[in-house]
């Protein structure tokens, strides 16, 4: 075994002509600072907060809308990398020190060197981000949740709140948790980068999710669609994402009640 998950982030993948719109919009709505870009074409930025580690990154990419997805901080990427090979993950690009795979579905997500973080921001105005949501047709849902439940065997995989989710949750202390959606309907790899799966990201709002939804259109968001439990917004770079109603300290949903 290479050992635990020993931090993870949450990448904001958007157009790279929208590069800095997205950055600016992300690092607003996390209360912090974009680092200097960095990258063959200064195609990265982290999301520096005040006094604990980062857990945010922006890159821009090159055709496709973008999406999200999640790096794995470990002190043994080579063995990650070979665990995530045997389950049937596919390294896709190799760096020096980090590596690029994609899900059996095809979802990408990167083995990468932990560094010591440790310490998981703030809630920010009532909300944290703090979910990678996996959207996934019918055909690839049940292989999905068993890949990343073997990949991750000291987090929480259970199933979620509705039939079509599934929660795979991280130890107490890292910042990125990740939610499975099966979605209505199948879906060609045309009708994404090139994969049928895509990804988006989440923010833990509790009870206030009309009030982030506010600030966040006060940012430059537009509104999209609302739903029970969640609301659906477009950031700046045009990227899709959601408020939910979790608890925005525990990520868990609100004791019924409360």
């Amino acid at each position: 075994m290479s050992g635990p998950v020993r931090w993870t982030y949450a990448f904001v993948d958007r157009p790279a002509a929208l590069f800095e719109r997205a950055g600016a919009f992300w690092a607003a709505v996390t209360d912090t600072r974009p680092s200097e870009p960095r990258g063959e074409q200064k195609e990265f930025v982290t999301l520096l907060p005040e006094g604990t580690d980062s857990c945010v990154k922006v890159q821009g990419v090159e055709g496709g809308a973008g999406g999200a997805h999640l790096d794995f901080a470990v002190e043994d990427v080579p063995g990650f990398v070979e665990e995530a090979r045997g389950l049937g993950g596919e390294p896709v690009a190799v760096h020096d020190g980090w590596t690029v795979l994609r899900s059996p579905a095809g979802q990408a997500f990167c083995a990468v060197p932990w560094h010591g973080e440790a310490v998981r921001p703030a809630v920010v105005a009532g909300s944290r981000l703090d979910q990678v949501c996996l959207d996934l047709p019918p055909s690839a849902f049940d292989a999905e949740v068993a890949f990343w439940s073997a990949l991750l065997p000291d987090w929480s995989a259970r199933p979620g709140s509705r039939p079509e989710f599934h929660v795979i949750e991280p130890p107490a202390g890292l910042p990125i948790r990740i939610l499975l959606q099966r979605l209505d309907e199948e879906r060609s790899a045309d009708d994404g980068d090139g994969v049928p799966v895509s990804a988006h990201l989440d923010l833990a709002c509790g009870a206030d999710v009309d009030a982030v939804r506010v600030r966040h259109e006060r940012l430059g968001a537009r509104f999209v669609a609302r739903h029970p439990h969640w609301t659906v917004l477009r950031d700046p770079a045009g990227g899709l994402y959601c408020l939910t109603g979790r608890d925005a300290e525990t990520g868990g949903l609100p004791r019924a009640g409360a």
